[in-house]
């Protein structure tokens, strides 16, 4: 048995996830692991992504049977809780899933058009795969089926609106006490940070806090709305199960 709480936020890209590790690495009592299965998954998938020759130098873990065993570790440097940061389609076929039920999972979801249009600014021709919510649905119907009951949804836009709401919220959801410290946090890079944050985690770097959702739809082009209504359904099965601000 983990002599921590050991959690394991499920999320595609682009789903306000780094802002939510640094809501958790805040706490005095949390280890964090930024996506610990994405270089055992550009090796195995040999998708091109941006600094993929940086990320498979960088020195973090290969082998995918390793990550396994040290997400179900007790946290780093004797903390009570280890938050770790994954990216859905990053769990390729070939790696073992049975794990997954041992962790606290929660599910982070983001509306499919405020995905579509972030991760363009960031990366051109993504696909359904790149944005991850068929392998989010699928994921969650993993825990649900191995646990016998959902894992616990949050929905992004409700943590923008209302996070003294939300946070809280969740943190009862997965049973550990809530720190008012997680609604605020200094600026800046973090050594947690995975070497692919130069490219990704501009927004971020400079963030204080969670910040209000923009009030407009972003606008797409045909591609993106193909795209936007290709992943509408995952997100609306999910959307059903998530945590409300009330």
């Amino acid at each position: 048995m983990n002599r921590s709480t050991n959690i394991a936020m499920w999320s595609g890209p682009r789903n306000l996830s780094t802002a939510m590790m640094r809501s958790f690495e805040n706490r005095a009592d949390c280890a964090v692991w930024d996506e610990p299965f994405y270089i055992p998954y550009l090796l195995d998938s040999g998708v091109d992504h941006p600094l993929r020759d940086a990320v498979l130098e960088s020195g973090g873990e290969r082998d995918w049977r390793a990550v396994i065993q040290q997400c179900l570790a007790p946290a780093p440097d004797g903390a009570s809780i280890f938050y770790q940061k994954h990216i859905t389609h990053h769990m390729t076929p070939r790696f073992d899933r049975d794990w997954i039920a041992q962790l606290t999972n929660v599910f982070l979801i983001r509306a499919p058009k405020r995905v579509v249009a972030s991760y363009a600014r960031k990366r051109e021709r993504a696909t359904l795969h790149d944005i991850g919510f068929v392998e989010q649905k699928e994921l969650f119907d993993l825990v649900c089926d191995q646990n016998g009951a959902a894992p616990v949804v949050v929905d992004s836009a409700d943590i923008q609106s209302q996070p003294d709401i939300m946070i809280p919220a969740l943190c009862t959801a997965i049973d550990i006490p809530f720190d008012a410290n997680m609604l605020r946090w200094p600026a800046g890079r973090r050594d947690s940070d995975g070497v692919w944050g130069a490219h990704w985690y501009n927004a971020v770097i400079e963030s204080t806090g969670f910040d209000a959702p923009p009030n407009a739809v972003p606008a797409l082009d045909d591609d993106g709305k193909r795209l936007a209504d290709a992943a509408q359904p995952y997100y609306d099965a999910l959307r059903g199960f998530a945590l409300t601000p009330g």
